[in-house]
């Protein structure tokens, strides 16, 4: 699976974006979160410009003390925007939680693990690559998730099953995914790594009747290194390294990565770059961003950005986006 870094943040003036709070009275509290995004694009295969809706999500943050130290939580998300334009809302995120001061978080259910936070830069639509060409399933159903963040230390460990067939009585595939990153702060500079590891298991993938397009014949393990340093006023610099091994032939590669961002004001202009070396030559691939964005209100940013792609023996593609995002 090809993996391009998609909008992790939206670094406008504006403020982070908070949650609603619809609901705090004894202990009980209810938030509500959601995002839209709306685009007029290209894609480096389609020269046509056309109109996407993107993001429509919201979703209830429910807590609930239990003592002075923890407490427990559950979370809904409604999925708007599963694919481009659609009308149908399902369910994103969905699980339980248990949130401690001291201890970090415990999360069960439908969820993202660590590598879904991998990469590097201030991208809306085009981003650059992280792991190149590598399984992973980093956001499923039978997912657990730990969080731990006193501010210079902070790590996140992942785990998912694949044993039940949506929509089927059928069984899962059968896989196995566990990912992790460990982050240090110090002075201005942000240092993480990140591991993950696919073991799949192709017998039960031909057997819950997956199809022979989408099985998933070997396992696979991708690492990462990532860097930031914010020690300059109002800029933020990056540089990443990202590495893949898998069990087939000729399917591991790396890649290196650069970004770095500006902000002025309501401004905010972005870059990034990174390079893509496969051990099958024509899989090789660099992609690039240029961006501003512009802080019209609080949490809502209007931005155009162009991407390019440049792959081993085809002509360099370039796309151009105009979109507003709105997040609460």
């Amino acid at each position: 699976m090809k993996k391009t870094l998609v909008a992790l943040s939206v670094l406008a003036a504006a403020t982070s974006a908070q949650a609603i709070e619809l609901y705090n009275q004894d202990g009980v509290t209810v938030g509500l979160h959601g995002d839209i995004e709306v685009v007029y694009m290209n894609t480096f295969e389609r020269s046509s410009m056309q109109q996407e809706i993107q993001d429509a999500d919201f979703g209830f943050d429910v807590r609930y003390a239990i003592n002075d130290e923890f407490t427990f939580g559950a979370y809904w998300e409604f999925d708007g925007s599963d694919d481009t334009n659609s009308e149908d809302t399902k369910n994103g995120d969905t699980y339980v939680a248990v949130y401690s001061k001291t201890y970090g978080s415990i999360k069960f259910g439908r969820l993202c693990t660590a590598v879904d936070d991998l990469g590097i830069g201030s991208d809306y639509q085009y981003g650059i690559s992280t792991y190149l060409d590598n399984a992973t399933n980093e956001c499923a159903d039978e997912g657990v998730r730990y969080d731990y963040d006193n501010g210079t230390f902070y790590t996140t460990l992942g785990m998912v099953q694949d044993k039940i067939a949506t929509g089927s009585d059928s069984e899962g595939t059968g896989s196995d995914y566990v990912d992790g990153r460990i982050g240090y702060r110090v002075a201005d500079f942000d240092l993480s790594a990140f591991y993950s590891h696919l073991d799949v298991d192709l017998e039960q993938q031909q057997k819950a009747g997956v199809a022979a397009k989408d099985q998933i014949a070997d396992d696979h393990s991708g690492y990462g290194l990532e860097v930031r340093f914010a020690g300059i006023e109002n800029v933020n610099l990056a540089v990443a390294y990202y590495a893949t091994n898998s069990d087939a032939a000729n399917e591991d590669n790396n890649v290196v990565a650069f970004a770095a961002d500006y902000t002025m004001d309501k401004w905010t202009f972005a870059a990034g770059y990174s390079i893509g070396d496969h051990d099958v030559k024509s899989e090789d691939l660099d992609l690039w961003f240029v961006n501003a964005g512009y802080g019209v209100a609080p949490n809502t940013t209007v931005y155009a950005e162009i991407g390019g792609a440049d792959a081993d023996e085809v002509d360099t593609h370039t796309a151009l986006a105009i979109g507003v995002k709105a997040e609460f």
